[in-house]
């Protein structure tokens, strides 16, 4: 891997990193490492500058965005020199590494040699192969980038990672290295204990090392953890394993066990149908309409089989509104109509941060038992395998956390027989009308009955007043009413009411609204966060001088601006479930509203900005000056990069 001539070396598989024969090259930054990862991960093709905002600043980008990426790129073409080339190209930039090494492009190389090698039977030469490929990681990967970039492109490399191991620990197992593999097989299954295919090597080594005991151990707890965690049943690649080591066929040396010296094993149960829905939330109440409803649109109508247009469904609705809980609620009282599985997946990250298609289809096929595919698969491959696994199957996806229509496109699988069940949001166009639910706040009635729910009858009876206070000040939202629920219920009666008190402060409420991980204020920014900037702007400026309901006309007159672009605003806010339609007036002019907390929200004062710190001239000079330089004006010696694998420069 040593670098000649004017030849450079990137690296990508562990810190984002520059050199040259001559040593390493100084990228100062996290902004300047994703600009460089993201230019190099496109392979030759352009990123737009909507691609690059998002990996850079995610959705809170500056209103200088242009120009900061702007100054990031010609700091990093000033550091690159002229032996690439990183060039303007509409709609963004394109970088062209070609003549250079990119330890991501060696490693799919290698990675894919090994494959074919194991494939053809050549054990040697894969786990050599293999063994250099995995050489090329020196921990973990985009390691000094934004987390906006890590999201995008990590999972999918750690995947590919993982899968190289497992390919060359099946070559190390081939050439009869169980004994130095039980300590490493060992680790890594504590590390990945859902990772099946590393669990039947253990096995293997296990076995083939006259341990079959601590063999079948070992299957049982990956069977436990599958379950709980999973909620489904072991694959074939570890059913087969253990039906091996039951009946003494993972090594011809190895004789069958005496069917007279111990009773026969009972056989392993038949493996279901995949399911990794998460558990149905044992107090759900509520929802009566809502639920009959949605019941309804899920339900195969009976003799259809496989038959009619796509079965896709929507429930959409302001966050925290409870659409997840009404969907799982469904399927679960659905089981018995999907018997070919029933299959979740969350579409985006805590954060809002959309996942990428490729992690999500990973997961999908890992779920339907699809053993993993070649390092470095495309998105294309992942889909096609995908639509084969779901072909016809008469089961049900939830999609939950959906952003848009593009987003679902890989996800759509090419015959009816497939239910998706979809939460989000934001209406989706690729959904017809008739099968969107939209979800609005609770009612009076269920939102007393969660609230008893969360707090049980007994601390419920203690109190009405504190209920109707509660009740009152969520407006509904049923995130709301399990946070104050759980809070009140946590608190002595007389601290209890004090709460429910301090929740009529309308500046105070959003802040008292927060348990652990649970925070209004937080779910329903991510809504916020998703608006165009002057979306955004509009919906703080009208939330400060309007409540109650309105027209397009009355909101128009008080902000002073068109009639037609209030209305667009408005529909978008709608359309972001952000607002709603309170119905029409006396001259069917549609009238909208917000909800409570979503205006407690808007209103907000906007956040003080940071004061900036005026440095001594000299100290300035110090903090801008390259690293390098810094680095010598303490009396540090900055050692080299190692480019070569034997640790040589050039």
């Amino acid at each position: 891997m040593t670098a000649h001539g004017g030849d450079m070396e990137f690296r990508l598989l562990g810190p984002v990193e520059a050199g040259r024969c001559t040593g390493p090259i100084e990228i100062l930054g996290t902004k300047e490492n994703t600009l460089l990862a993201a230019l190099l991960l496109a392979r030759g093709k352009v990123v737009s500058d909507e691609r690059l905002t998002e990996l850079l600043w995610g959705w809170d980008p500056p209103k200088t965005v242009s120009a900061q990426i702007y100054t990031y790129i010609s700091r990093l073409r000033k550091r690159l020199g002229p032996e690439v080339e990183l060039v303007r190209r509409q709609p963004g930039y394109l970088l062209d590494v070609r003549g250079s090494r990119v330890d991501v492009t060696e490693f799919e190389r290698l990675a894919r040699l090994g494959t074919v090698a194991l494939q053809d039977g050549r054990h040697a030469d894969a786990a050599e192969l293999l063994r250099d490929a995995l050489g090329l990681w020196s921990g973990t990967a985009l390691a000094n980038v934004t987390p906006h970039l890590t999201q995008a492109y990590g999972p999918q490399l750690e995947e590919t990672r993982a899968a190289t191991l497992e390919q060359r620990i099946e070559a190390d197992l081939a050439l009869g290295a169980h004994h130095g593999l039980i300590a490493e097989l060992t680790g890594l299954v504590a590390e990945f204990p859902v990772r099946e295919r590393l669990r039947a090597q253990l096995m293997t080594a296990l076995y083939r090392c006259g341990r079959q005991s601590d063999a079948l151990a070992v299957f049982h707890e990956g069977r436990r953890v599958l379950s709980e965690e999973l909620g489904i049943d072991p694959s074939a690649v570890l059913t087969d394993t253990y039906q091996a080591v039951l009946t003494g066929s993972l090594d011809p040396g190895v004789p069958l066990p005496d069917p007279e010296a111990s009773p026969a094993p009972e056989p392993l149960p038949f493996p279901g149908p995949p399911v990794t829905l998460p558990p149905d939330l044992p107090d759900f109440v509520g929802r009566r309409r809502e639920f009959e409803r949605l019941c309804a649109l899920l339900r195969p109508a009976p003799g259809t089989g496989g038959s009619g247009g796509p079965r896709r469904f929507l429930v959409t609705g302001m966050g925290g509104v409870g659409k997840t809980a009404l969907a799982l609620h469904a399927v679960h009282h659905l089981r018995e109509s999907f018997p070919d599985g029933r299959l979740h997946v969350t579409l985006c990250r805590a954060d809002g941060e959309p996942k990428d298609p490729r992690e999500v289809l990973t997961g999908l096929l890992r779920a339907l038992g699809e053993r993993p595919g070649p390092p470095g698969e495309d998105l294309d491959d992942l889909v096609r395998r995908y639509r084969a696994a779901t072909y016809d199957k008469r089961m049900l996806i939830l999609l939950d956390h959906a952003v848009g229509d593009l987003q679902l496109e890989p996800l759509l699988p090419s015959t009816p027989g497939p239910t998706l069940l979809i939460t989000g949001r934001t209406v989706l166009a690729g959904v017809p009308r008739e099968h969107t639910l939209p979800l609005g706040p609770l009612e009076d009635d269920d939102a007393h009955l969660l609230l008893r729910a969360v707090l049980g009858a007994d601390r419920a009876a203690e109190s009405p007043a504190d209920l109707d206070e509660l009740v009152t000040h969520c407006a509904g939202l049923p995130l709301a009413l399990r946070i104050a629920g759980a809070r009140y219920a946590a608190r002595p009666r007389g601290s209890a009411t004090r709460l429910a008190r301090r929740l009529a402060d309308r500046t105070a409420r959003l802040d008292e609204l927060r348990l652990g991980d649970l925070d209004v204020r937080q779910s329903l920014l991510l809504s916020v966060r998703r608006l165009a900037p002057d979306s955004q702007a509009f919906l703080r400026r009208l939330a400060r001088i309007r409540r109650g309901s309105f027209s397009a006309a009355e909101a128009a007159t008080a902000l002073a601006v068109p009639a037609g672009a209030a209305e667009r605003m408005m529909e978008g806010l709608v359309d972001a479930s952000l607002m709603d339609v309170a119905g029409a007036d006396r001259e069917e002019r549609l009238r909208y509203h917000f909800h409570e907390l979503v205006h407690l929200l808007a209103a907000e004062p906007a956040p003080e900005p940071v004061p900036v710190v005026r440095l001594p001239v000299q100290v300035r000079a110090f903090v801008q000056a390259p690293r390098t330089a810094r680095l010598t004006a303490k009396g540090a010696v900055r050692p080299p990069l190692a480019l070569g694998r034997t640790g040589s420069a050039c």
